[in-house]
């Protein structure tokens, strides 16, 4: 069921999305991608066999990768 106490995150329909400033969009995509690496640390110290397959296919394919 929507939100519908009127907070400005609420998106109502036919309502337009706010504009974002680029400055917003950068710190949200930079907070992405420091959990996104966090979370590949996490399962690379978790997984170190299947982390380790995942470097090998990587290495294979940086090796094999044509300019």
């Amino acid at each position: 069921m929507p939100d519908l106490d009127g907070k400005p995150g609420a998106d109502a329909p036919g309502e337009q999305p706010r504009q974002e400033t680029d400055a917003e969009r950068r710190r949200r995509r930079a907070q992405f991608l420091r959990e996104l690496n966090e979370a590949k640390a996490l399962r690379d110290r978790v997984q170190p066999r299947r982390a380790r397959a995942a470097r090998m296919r990587q290495a294979m394919r940086m090796r094999t990768f044509r300019w």
